[in-house]
């Protein structure tokens, strides 16, 4: 009992009052320790006297910066621990791309910043990995089981799926492993490289296919209850105080004829992808609010697919595999500062990246709307490798 409460006693931090209290009564005035019956009872009245007082059950919250309405910056890249020449040479990079906005965050202000950056414009697949975000809670919460499978979703589509996809878990489609090659409802995926359908079965097979992604938004509203964008304001924008954030700017496109079950599209800011971005890197805690568990950070941000294994083989050559709707820095491409990094990817050069050996967040978007230009993964990734290595050492 005492080696128990010793350790319940020193791994909570020195500064909570509660638990400052509940040593010096346990010590006694004069330094005697109570029995661990005392102790028990000391402990229960204390968590009596608490339970309407904000306690802190995520202490480390605290040590953390978090923008409010707007976010603070850093006087200088100095202050921030990186170099204005390199930094300067990331922006001239910049100017050459068709870059509209970019945002840099790091231990929670931002670093710089270029362009547009309240702009709301369209996210593309990054919408995929705010969809994994949102999935964290309600698989905590056993609303949504990762091991249902599509025949106990009665999840279907035009000319119905085969036996064997209706064996695929929601799992498999987060992972982009289902097995289904079914038409999606909007390009900007790699089923033009798919196997013949019913040729993999669920689990074995990555490919990018935007059809497990549009029923993952399908599976999310029929197991939540919820609409996907009222989920996306209750969950993540409203907690966050997104600065630019508007409902009725979300809205569900595709050609329905293909498949029933639309693209989830979103239009957001790059401070607001930011936002998202920084609630990532500090594992869904937000000023001590648990918004998304930690362990669906960890999980859905790990390389379930390795670089390797990824399909098709052209996708081997680059730096990134898979986890749930993110894409994972693996191999030798997370060394470093890259180790345990992560991004959202969207046509046209729509990225969040998540670096936390650096403690940093980058935001970058291209508005379609007003360019014709794109801004290739190629081309972003030494972006952020220049302003990795404006970090000083």
């Amino acid at each position: 009992m005492n080696s128990l409460i010793k350790f319940f006693l020193s791994s909570r931090p020195k500064k909570n009052f509660f638990f400052f209290g509940a040593k010096q009564i346990i010590r006694g005035r004069h330094g005697a320790r109570l029995s661990g019956l005392s102790f028990a009872l000391v402990l229960f009245l204390l968590l009596s006297a608490c339970q309407n007082q904000p306690v802190s059950f995520a202490p480390e919250a605290r040590d953390f910066i978090y923008p409010g309405k707007t976010w603070d910056r850093y006087s200088s890249p100095e202050a921030a621990g990186f170099s204005s020449q390199g930094i300067q040479q990331a922006l001239d990079y910049v100017k050459t791309l068709a870059t509209t906005s970019l945002v840099v965050v790091h231990k929670g202000r931002i670093l710089f910043d270029y362009g547009e950056t309240s702009e709301l414009s369209y996210l593309a697949s990054v919408r995929k990995s705010v969809l994994s975000m949102l999935f964290g809670k309600y698989v905590a919460s056993g609303q949504i089981r990762l091991n249902k499978t599509l025949a106990e979703l009665n999840l279907t589509d035009h000319g119905s799926l085969l036996p064997q996809e209706l064996e695929a878990t929601i799992e498999h489609l987060l992972s982009a492993r289902s097995g289904v090659y079914h038409p999606a409802s909007n390009s900007g995926d790699h089923l033009a490289y798919a196997p013949p359908r019913g040729s993999k079965k669920p689990g074995t097979y990555f490919l990018y296919s935007n059809w497990d992604f549009n029923a993952l938004g399908t599976i999310f509203e029929q197991e939540t209850g919820l609409n996907i964008y009222d989920a996306l304001e209750k969950d993540l924008a409203l907690p966050l105080e997104m600065e630019d954030f508007k409902r009725e700017m979300q809205r569900k496109s595709g050609d329905l004829s293909k498949s029933i079950h639309p693209a989830y599209h979103m239009w957001l800011s790059t401070l607001d992808m930011a936002r998202l971005g920084y609630l990532m890197l500090r594992e869904g805690n937000w000023k001590g609010q648990q918004l998304i568990p930690r362990d669906w950070v960890k999980k859905s941000t790990r390389a379930i697919t390795r670089v390797h294994e990824m399909n098709p083989e052209f996708l081997r050559k680059g730096p990134l595999g898979y986890g749930y709707l993110w894409w994972v820095f693996d191999g030798p491409g997370a060394r470093g500062p890259y180790k345990g990094a992560y991004t959202a990817i969207g046509a046209l050069g729509q990225f969040i990246t998540v670096i936390p050996e650096l403690d940093l967040v980058i935001a970058h978007k291209v508005n379609n709307q007003k360019t014709k230009e794109t801004v290739s993964r190629d081309q972003y990734l030494k972006l952020v490798d220049l302003i990795v290595k404006a970090r000083k050492r």
